[in-house]
């Protein structure tokens, strides 16, 4: 077990920080600070921070304030610290569809696209799959997904059960940034062997929606930049429980977004950060990182040199109170950079314990790494034992906040040596990086 330094050095009035070069810089991770973020963020006041909602919006302000008090400025190009957006839920609202001239019932008709309307008339315009009884769904859609494509997807009836799954998956519809985006797929449970004509005629309903990432700047001396992140929202409140009917997100990420705030004052206060820093709150992780990929789209990916995304330390890791781990540890250096800077004060940031879980892909990190940013998250979450993880009780009760206040000090002594640009992590080698799906 790694020996950790007393907690009193971790979380007094003032914080002895060790840069990779040995060099001792004074700066404060106030643990006061820390609870008092949090308590905020996961109150029951926000409502559990759904995106959309007027309480989101609440804890948006509160994290431009607190970025605004640590001496942060906008983003280039933005007047405020919300860098906002707009998202289009595109629903497909009526569909009629013939194939060979036979009229397919809409129970066996699953559409996903971001179009208006479609109207399918030339087979030879699309692509055609056949999903046989003896073939894999999942895998076949999967692949079309990730080519792209008008793609008619005709399924063999006995893969009735996992075509409902994604009839109700596409039912929700597709979250675009434009209307019109992309290619469409269409997959009808169906006897048909070979189309030789089809009809389709589907209209969609449009719906528009308002989001904002809460993002602050800290100037440095060099254009480079390391990238802070954690998302700020989460599942809103369940009104169908007759008790607790808010899912407060203490860990999930209002933890992550507290350390962000925190280590944005940690490194104003040095004042003397040589790499840019950006501290982004993203929004809509919990729909599909869609503020992770609105920042990815005005940003030039090739100027990060490192991103450290922050998801759920507010308990001990499995390694003990105070430590934490990484996910892609071996998709860069940065792991073993961050480790020659905490070997002074005997911490380490371990490699992912749950690799089955393919951690790597379910955070914001994902989107930066697959533009080859050394794009990692950070987290002490025990996934496989943790009872909390998207239910009500995920509240300040269930939190440790003092080896949460440790592990927000070990990433800020671990990533001195980013911000001071000593180090420089290897690229993240994207064609090792699963793709984002082209349709949904």
């Amino acid at each position: 077990m790694t020996k950790l330094i007393p907690l009193a050095l971790m979380i007094g009035v003032t914080t002895l920080t060790l840069a990779s070069c040995g060099e001792v810089k004074k700066s404060e991770i106030s643990h006061q600070q820390v609870v008092k973020d949090i308590t905020y963020l996961a109150s029951d006041e926000l409502k559990g921070r759904a995106n959309f909602s007027p309480e989101i919006t609440k804890a948006a302000n509160y994290i431009g304030e607190r970025f605004k008090a640590a001496g942060l400025v906008p983003l280039e190009g933005q007047a405020a610290f919300e860098q906002a957006f707009s998202l289009y839920n595109i629903r497909v609202k009526d569909s009629n569809l013939s194939l060979n001239g036979q009229v397919v019932s809409s129970d066996n008709i699953a559409i996903a696209t971001a179009q208006e309307s479609l109207e399918w008339s030339d087979i030879n315009a699309l692509k055609v799959v056949t999903i046989g009884e003896a073939d894999d769904f999942r895998e076949l859609v999967g692949e079309i997904n990730s080519i792209g494509g008008n793609t008619l997807v005709i399924a063999h009836a006995s893969h009735k059960k996992t075509f409902v799954r994604y009839q109700n998956y596409f039912s929700r519809g597709l979250n675009k940034f434009a209307v019109n985006e992309g290619d469409s797929i269409v997959i009808a449970l169906s006897d048909v062997t070979a189309v030789d004509t089809i009809k389709l005629v589907a209209t969609t309903h449009i719906k528009q929606q308002h989001l904002a990432n809460v993002v602050g700047v800290l100037p440095g001396s060099s254009d480079e930049v390391i990238l802070f992140s954690a998302h700020y929202d989460h599942l809103g409140v369940d009104d169908k429980d007759a008790d607790d009917k808010i899912y407060n997100g203490a860990d999930d990420d209002a933890s992550g977004t507290t350390a962000i705030m925190n280590l944005a004052k940690y490194y104003s206060d040095q004042g003397d950060n040589q790499r840019t820093l950006i501290f982004s709150a993203f929004t809509a992780e919990e729909i599909g990182g869609y503020g992770s990929k609105y920042f990815s789209n005005h940003i030039d990916a090739k100027n990060i040199a490192a991103m450290v995304n922050i998801e759920m330390i507010g308990k001990p890791s499995k390694f003990g109170a105070g430590t934490f781990w990484m996910t892609g540890f071996d998709r860069s250096n940065l792991g073993e950079l961050m480790n020659e800077s905490l070997a002074p004060i005997e911490q380490q940031v371990y490699p992912d314990p749950y690799p089955k879980q393919r951690l790597f892909y379910r955070s914001d990190n994902a989107t930066l790494a697959r533009l080859g940013v050394p794009a990692h998250s950070f987290s002490s979450t025990q996934l496989d034992k943790d009872e909390h993880y998207h239910q009500h009780s995920d509240d300040l009760a269930s939190l440790d906040l003092e080896s949460m206040t440790q592990v927000i000090n070990a990433i800020a002594v671990g990533s001195q040596g980013l911000v001071d640009g000593d180090v420089t992590p290897t690229r993240v080698d994207t064609s090792k990086v699963s793709a984002k799906g082209k349709i949904y």
